[in-house]
């Protein structure tokens, strides 16, 4: 006897479009949402058990378009699925939804504080983060917190997200050279994790030093290979 299976005739991935084809307002709706996937990547290098999306469609419903955040975030689902990696993110397939939302807000409204956010509230997204950097009407950092089907802000700045195990904030630093407010990742203490420049940084530091301790100790160091 023929079993039907309704997952069967819902479009997967292959036939689904990445993302919505909307042109970002600037650079930074790019780099940012890197810049914390760059970060994660190495916070996280040994597990395998989380995805992040950068202006990657979700799709929710079949008969909808995706919902296209800036960034997200899932936690519980396999980092890589296939050798080509994923070309959306669909519910369906997936089975978890994103366990946080970012929107990187600029001159031209997008839903951000609106639509966008009720449809994350329906999806069950636990944080949903709006970043402001230029702090236009709105506070230039917002972290809400799903309680109840409704989203409460969040006080403080990192806020921290214990389902995630991890805290956001934003302050000033360095990414690909160049130096304004950043969104980042930050320990249970608050201390900020260190991008790749800063970390690349503070290791040729730590040569130098060595390199400085050799030659007080009557030693080439360009001697020892």
């Amino acid at each position: 006897m023929l079993e039907y299976n309704p997952l069967h005739c819902l479009p997967s991935a292959e036939d689904l479009p990445d993302s919505d084809d909307t042109p970002v307002d600037n650079e930074l709706q790019d780099l940012i949402p890197h810049l914390l996937k760059t970060i994660l990547a190495w916070i996280w290098t040994s597990r395998m058990d989380w995805f992040f999306g950068v202006d990657m469609g979700i799709y929710y419903d079949p008969e909808k378009p995706p919902i296209v955040p800036d960034g997200f975030l899932s936690v519980g689902v396999q980092r890589i699925i296939d050798a080509d990696l994923r070309l959306s993110y669909v519910l369906w397939e997936e089975k978890i939804s994103p366990i946080l939302a970012l929107e990187v807000v600029f001159h031209r409204r997008r839903g951000e504080y609106t639509n966008k956010k009720k449809i994350y509230a329906e999806l069950g997204i636990l944080f949903y983060v709006v970043y402001n950097p230029q702090g236009r009407r709105k506070p230039a950092l917002e972290v809400y917190h799903l309680v109840n089907g409704e989203y409460i802000l969040q006080q403080g700045n990192p806020v921290w997200l214990p389902e995630v195990g991890l805290a956001i904030g934003n302050q000033e630093g360095t990414f690909q050279g160049i130096t304004r407010d950043w969104l980042y990742w930050y320990d249970e203490n608050s201390v900020r994790y260190f991008t790749p420049e800063e970390r690349a940084n503070i290791a040729e530091d730590r040569v130098q030093k060595l390199k400085e301790e050799l030659r007080k100790l009557g030693v080439d160091p360009d001697s020892l290979g």
